[in-house]
């Protein structure tokens, strides 16, 4: 690596018209903090990028000096992907703007816009992208790697509502990628992560949605979550698309509507959301009233941008996080026998095990279509998350994280997971196999020795370049 003088640092800060920040500046530990706490990494510089320019710029500049290039969109993926110690952070946190297009639905959303952002700027319109649970997540890294939320039932993931990008390659080449423009590289980015460049803008296709929509939770404590578990396979198998759905292993939260009794109780979830009628819901909520009545619940219309801030405060910003998943056909009875097991031996009250039945327009779309990394006639996406407020909390639950997935791997579909929920994705090169397939990987391993033959762009659960 070439040594970093002022000379060369202030040739570099005058070629952008965005900001480069290093360690001398008072907003360093700030500008190089992600999402979770337990990430701690210096980079030689911060490259605050203002534009795809600034990138190109930024990408150059990294590898006339040997840097290792971390891109940050959000900053909330679990193993801290957007930094590298002593590399160069591309930040795109500048690039935020979303810009909608109501008549056409379609919104044009910078590279460092957040699930907020979006919304925010969408539901101005009525209109929606299906995209996350979490409202300060970033839209590039959930896109990129496909995308869940609550409207995928109805409307698939991100990445197959994806219509064009614009990308700045390994090389510094700013493509326009589509179905009409390198759409080898276009089918990449539809799942492939950010293996193949740095995206600065997105385009999506919209829906109308909201603004008011209907959202049922319902708890159950442990002593019934056997009961409770099944009857959510029961109701979530049959779901309608008009709906989306969340099942949970979780402490209660300490709201206004829950018992304060039952504050931080562990149990059992299912949360329903509703985007057709309000009556269509309430019958599905009396239907599980019926099966298992549980310990409290909360049903009610709410803002579509509500529902997706449900679960911020159970993911906070700079907290400690560890995660690993699977894929499942269904939630079968040895699968609820794992799950019910282990609940009983997590020690953070904030830990969570986040199931996403995937039905719906998700299972419509063709295997090959696009690159996003998992079978279709998945089930099930099941998260197992340690999140504490300290180290002491986090290493113990980080133990419980792989007790747990050692015993459910047996009832998975192979050793493969989303690729946006592979926590340790530096050594976890199998499992990125295992989870885009021979076939898939093949051919993403070739776009990858197109656009980034010298994988410039690894941090991440990284395709090799064919050879």
């Amino acid at each position: 690596m070439t040594s970093i003088t002022e000379s060369i640092l202030d040739d570099f800060r005058h070629a952008l018209a965005g900001r480069v920040i290093t360690a001398a500046d008072p907003d360093f530990d700030t500008a190089r903090g992600v999402w979770n706490g337990e990430i701690d990494r210096r980079p030689a510089l911060i490259a605050r990028c203002a534009g795809p320019t600034d990138v190109r710029e930024a990408i150059h500049f990294a590898r006339q000096l040997d840097l290792e290039v971390a891109v940050r969109g959000g900053g909330h993926n679990f193993g801290g992907a957007a930094v590298c110690e002593g590399g160069m952070m591309i930040d795109l946190s500048a690039l935020r703007t979303v810009a909608v297009d109501p008549g056409a639905r379609t919104a044009r959303v910078g590279g460092g816009a957040t699930m907020a952002d979006l919304d925010a700027a969408t539901q101005a319109h009525g209109l929606a992208v299906p995209a996350g649970t979490v409202s300060h997540t970033g839209v590039g890294g959930l896109a990129l790697g496909g995308g869940f939320g609550w409207l995928t039932n109805g409307f698939g993931l991100t990445c197959d509502n994806l219509l064009s990008a614009q990308v700045v390659t390994a090389d510094g080449e700013m493509l326009h990628a589509s179905p009409d423009e390198h759409p080898d590289l276009f089918w990449a980015l539809r799942g492939g992560g950010g293996n193949f460049g740095v995206v600065t803008e997105f385009e999506f296709r919209l829906y109308p949605v909201g603004p008011i929509v209907q959202v049922g939770l319902f708890f159950w404590d442990l002593e019934h979550g056997a009961d409770a578990l099944r009857l959510c396979r029961e109701i979530t198998e049959g779901l309608p698309t008009s709906m989306g759905a969340m099942i949970a292993g979780m402490n209660a939260p300490p709201e206004p509507f829950v018992p304060e009794a039952s504050h931080f109780q562990p149990g059992y979830a299912l949360v329903l959301a509703g985007f057709g009628t309000a009556a269509a819901h309430a019958g599905l909520a009396q239907r599980v009233r019926d099966g298992l009545r549980p310990l409290f619940e909360l049903v009610t219309p709410m803002p579509y941008v509500q529902l997706q801030q449900l679960l911020d405060n159970a993911a906070p910003w700079g907290i400690l996080a560890y995660e690993k998943a699977v894929n499942l056909e269904s939630l079968s009875d040895g699968v609820i026998d794992v799950f019910t097991r282990h609940m009983r031996h997590k020690n953070s009250p904030m830990s969570i095990v986040p199931v996403f039945p995937t039905g719906g327009a998700f299972r419509m779309v063709d295997e090959d279509a696009t690159a996003f990394g998992g079978s279709r006639r998945t089930g099930l996406l099941f998260n197992i998350g340690a999140i504490a407020p300290t180290m002491d909390l986090l290493n113990a639950d980080r133990g419980w994280v792989r007790a747990f997935y050692d015993d459910l791997l047996p009832h998975a579909m192979g050793p493969g997971s989303y690729v946006n929920f592979i926590d340790d994705f530096a050594v976890d090169g199998d499992r990125v196999r295992a989870s885009y397939g021979p076939a898939k990987y093949a051919r993403l391993a070739q776009i990858k020795a197109m656009y980034d033959p010298e994988n410039i762009f690894h941090r991440n659960p990284n395709i090799k370049p064919a050879r």
